[in-house]
C-alpha cells in the first residue's frame, strides 16, 4: 500500500491516538469532549484529538479556552497538535486567537518498512543501539550541537523510556563521539512505528548516516511486526525521505501556549 489516501486512513485509524495514549506512568490523560488532554508533573502538556472534532464556533472557542486555562492554573505550557486534513479548518485560527503560537509546520510521511532496509556503507562509523544513561546525555549534547539549540530535555525523555521495549535508541559513533542519533517508537497494538529525533553533526552530514539510521530502524521494525514507518519531517529531511520512498500524507503543526 503506497497510495497516500490509503496510508492516511491507516495512520488515522491506528497510529494517531498514540499522541494521547502515552505509556508513561507520570502522564495523566483526561478527555474533554472530542479532545484528549495529557499532563505531566514537570513538563508541558499536550492536547490532540481525532480528524473531525465535530464542534465549531463558540463551542470550539470554549473548548480551547478550557485547555489553556487548565495549564495556566498549573503554570505550565501546552502544545495543541493539529493536522492539515483536520476539521473544522479554522481550528488553527481559533487557537491563535486564544493565545497559542505556531511552532512551524512539518510534513507527515509514511513508508513501508520492508522498502527501507537497503544497507548503507559507513566507513569508519559504527551504529549501535543503547539504553545507557551516559549515552543519553552524550546523545542530547550532540543533538543540541546539530540542531543549534539546546535539547538537554532529551536525556530525561529517554531515561523515562529506558526500560520501554517499544523505544529503540540508535547512535552513530566516529572518532570517539556520537555524531548522529535517532530513535524508533513502536506504537503498541498497531502496525506503525514512528521515526523520531534524527540529528547529525554538520561535519558528518552527506555520508549516508541518516539513511543508515532509517535502514537500521526499519530492520528492527520488521522484526517486531511493524509494517509502516511514520515521520514528522522538517523541510531538511523531507526530500531525502521522499527519495527513499516515503509518501506525504498530510501536514502537522503544533500550536503552543505558555504562561507569561
Amino acid at each position: 500500500m503506497t497510495d497516500a489516501a490509503a496510508l492516511l486512513r491507516a495512520y488515522d485509524d491506528q497510529a494517531r491516538s498514540a499522541e494521547w495514549k502515552i505509556p508513561d506512568a507520570e502522564a495523566t490523560v483526561h478527555r474533554d469532549g472530542p479532545v484528549y488532554r495529557v499532563s505531566w508533573p514537570k513538563r508541558r502538556g499536550l492536547v490532540a484529538g481525532p480528524p473531525e472534532l465535530g464542534i465549531t464556533g463558540a463551542d470550539l472557542d470554549a473548548l480551547i479556552a478550557r485547555q489553556r486555562d487548565f495549564f495556566a492554573a498549573r503554570d505550565q505550557g501546552v502544545e495543541w497538535k493539529t493536522w492539515g486534513h483536520d476539521t473544522p479548518a479554522d481550528l488553527p485560527e481559533r487557537l491563535v486567537a486564544a493565545g497559542f503560537e505556531s511552532e512551524g509546520r512539518e510534513t507527515v510521511l509514511i513508508g513501508l518498512a520492508e522498502n527501507m532496509v537497503t544497507p548503507v556503507d559507513l566507513a569508519g562509523i559504527t551504529l549501535r543501539e543503547t539504553k545507557e544513561e551516559a549515552d543519553f546525555h552524550r546523545l542530547a549534547a550532540s543533538a543540541s550541537e546539530a540542531f543549534g539549540k539546546t535539547v538537554s530535555w532529551l536525556a530525561d525523555y529517554l531515561l523515562e523510556r529506558q526500560n520501554d521495549p517499544n523505544t529503540v535508541v540508535v547512535v552513530a559513533e566516529a572518532e570517539g563521539q556520537i555524531v548522529s542519533s535517532a530513535r524508533l517508537e513502536i506504537v503498541p497494538g498497531t502496525e506503525f512505528g514512528g521515526l523520531w529525533g534524527g540529528s547529525t553533526l554538520a561535519k558528518w552530514r552527506g555520508r549516508g548516516i541518516y539513511r543508515a539510521l532509517i535502514a537500521h530502524r526499519a530492520r528492527v521494525a520488521l522484526a517486531r511486526g511493524v509494517k509502516y514507518l511514520q515521520v514528522d519531517a522538517t523541510e531538511d529531511s523531507r526530500p531525502i525521505l521522499e527519495r527513499l520512498g516515503f509518501v506525504k500524507v498530510t501536514t502537522t503543526t503544533g500550536y503552543a501556549w505558555k504562561p507569561r
